[in-house]
């Protein structure tokens, strides 16, 4: 079993964002992680698409998606979400009272939150195009995805990228530019490996979500009140990057945080095999999204290297959560079902072996299709051997380095 995830790197709780984890974290069981990553998603989201990172033909604004996993009544995720909301009210009133939202049921639906005028006359259409939306029960969301003909894993792909929002139907379409939108979702381990499909790991949908692992940090019989003078100083610091973010910008890298960037990102652009590797195959991108959140938080004109490190510590802390989530499964029953025999065979596996692993109930042409599924992801090496008797033998043997 793939053990929790170890505490994020210092360098997460950098800035602001930082600061108000520590003066929230003592009064509350929630755990930093997702008094974090709500912050940040959150503030993103209110910074609106102004300002951005741009990289070829591509530009990133500072809206993210994030998903909460955790225990359902122990793990204080809609704790943790309480506190977020409280500071950014705060700061942003208007934002809170206008621009959070919940109940994805279809994309035409998530349009509809943001959608452009249909014509002069149409004074319903919202002007304000930022939107954050709060999902508590997300497992509701990725069951609407498994419906035949729902729009809304398309729409919400569209939404992370940036792009303008529109559907195809014949009568009352919808469409919506410009618009700015992120995604907070809580749910359990087992809501999310019971209702996510194979679909929306291989199409992209999930790994647009930053997975953070969550739990109670602490036992806090009697709760803890706190004071809001503790957070005057964060709120007023957000307030003016909220100010700061509005104006059209790009933020490029400093010198530093390109040589950073340059250092890391052969590691960050390496596939990965297995379910956990589709759910962090942006990892870039989201990288950078990070960074760039954390810059605007400092009122700052470039990204710097403190802001590169912060938005990578995040994200490391995410890519492990998500190994937390889905082990090293291949989403292949009979591949995943001989690797966890093998991995703990050091001297390998025999193809009659693998065979007998099935009660010889498994065709060979299904076993050879699945080893090559395992030698394709790194999991298994193919040796041939050669007893002190009779003919050479195939044997598998766990390449565990690889796996790790």
């Amino acid at each position: 079993m793939t053990s929790w995830p170890a505490a994020p790197a210092d360098a997460a709780f950098h800035g602001p964002a930082g600061e108000f984890v520590l003066r929230t974290e003592p009064h509350t069981e929630a755990h930093p992680m997702a008094l974090l990553a709500q912050f940040l998603v959150a503030f993103g989201t209110a910074c609106g698409r102004g300002a951005h990172y741009a990289i070829e033909a591509d530009r990133h604004y500072p809206n993210e998606f994030c998903v909460l996993v955790g225990p359902s009544a122990k793990g204080r995720k809609g704790s943790s979400w309480g506190h977020v909301r409280r500071i950014l009210t705060e700061a942003d009133p208007d934002f809170v009272q206008g621009c959070l939202a919940s109940g994805l049921s279809s994309g035409e639906g998530l349009i509809a939150q943001v959608r452009d005028p249909v014509d002069q006359a149409d004074s319903d259409a919202p002007a304000d195009k930022r939107r954050l939306v709060l999902e508590q029960e997300f497992a509701q969301v990725l069951k609407v995805l498994s419906r035949e003909g729902n729009t809304l894993s398309p729409i919400v792909r569209q939404a992370w990228d940036g792009d303008a929002l529109q559907t195809m139907v014949r009568n009352n379409p919808l469409r919506a530019t410009a618009a700015h939108i992120g995604i907070v979702g809580h749910i359990t381990k087992d809501e999310l490996l019971r209702y996510l499909a194979a679909t929306e790991l291989a199409n992209g949908f999930l790994n647009r979500f930053l997975l953070i692992a969550v739990d109670r940090s602490k036992l806090l019989p009697f709760g803890s009140a706190l004071d809001g003078d503790h957070l005057a100083e964060i709120r007023d610091a957000l307030r003016l990057a909220l100010r700061f973010a509005a104006a059209h910008r790009e933020l490029p890298l400093d010198r530093a945080a390109r040589e950073r960037w340059i250092a890391i990102y052969a590691d960050l652009s390496a596939g990965q095999a297995g379910l956990a590797g589709a759910a962090t195959a942006r990892a870039e991108a989201h990288v950078v999204r990070l960074a760039l959140i954390y810059a605007l938080l400092d009122h700052s004109d470039t990204i710097g290297l403190e802001h590169l490190e912060a938005g990578l510590a995040v994200w490391r802390y995410s890519a492990a959560s998500t190994t937390w989530i889905f082990g090293d499964t291949l989403g292949d029953p009979t591949a995943d079902e001989i690797w966890a025999a093998a991995k703990e065979r050091s001297a390998g596996v025999t193809r009659t072996e693998v065979s007998d692993m099935f009660s010889r109930n498994k065709k060979r042409r299904e076993i050879e299709r699945a080893l090559g599924v395992l030698e394709d992801a790194g999991r298994l090496r193919r040796e041939t051997r050669q007893p002190e008797r009779g003919r050479p033998a195939e044997v598998w043997v766990p390449v565990l380095a690889d796996a790790a």
